[in-house]
């Protein structure tokens, strides 16, 4: 009898043991810096995990064919428990966080994102609220040169609401 329950655990066994070298594997891999290719397109992100370490590497590509996008990453206090949905719904509080930027990264239609604030990369471990606060319709040209002279602030520019408002957020979690 011992002979044969040795048996049916055996495959048991295995199968467990090879699930834990997996998720101990999977687990390395997500606690190393890597580099993350978004994809922005009307209107949102494509390709952002639910979860990098921290020092990873944003790069984005705007996809869209005629829309200039950016990807801002907002680090949200610690104590914020909203969702993202909720924290963009209400613009004042939006506007209040900020002062927490770590990134901005902007991209013409059909080409690669640059960075004008950071350089895309996520050091400090905590939930990132992701937006694009592009106006819907702008001229990427006229935005691009109002945002050179505007000393580090949004240009103003006509436009209509901001992508986010369509729903070009998202949020990613930076674990240490």
């Amino acid at each position: 009898m011992n002979i044969t329950s040795s048996r049916r655990r055996s495959p048991l066994l295995v199968l467990g043991v090879a699930a834990l070298a997996l998720l101990s594997a999977c687990g390395n891999a997500a606690s190393e810096p890597t580099t993350v290719e978004v994809s922005a397109v009307d209107f949102a992100f494509e390709g952002l995990p639910d979860t990098v370490a921290a020092g990873s590497t944003v790069v984005l590509t705007n996809d869209a064919p005629t829309e200039l996008h950016e990807l801002v990453a907002i680090r949200l206090p610690d104590d914020e428990t909203r969702s993202a949905a909720d924290i963009v719904a209400t613009p004042e509080d939006l506007i209040a966080l900020f002062p927490s930027v770590e990134t901005v990264l902007i991209a013409p239609p059909g080409e690669d994102g640059k960075p004008v604030v950071g350089n895309g990369t996520l050091t400090e471990p905590g939930r990132y609220l992701i937006i694009c606060a592009i106006p819907t319709g702008v001229d990427p040209s006229e935005y691009l040169a109002a945002a050179a002279e505007s000393e580090g602030g949004p240009p103003d520019v006509p436009g209509g609401p901001p992508h986010f408002v369509h729903g070009m957020y998202a949020e990613i979690t930076v674990h240490g």
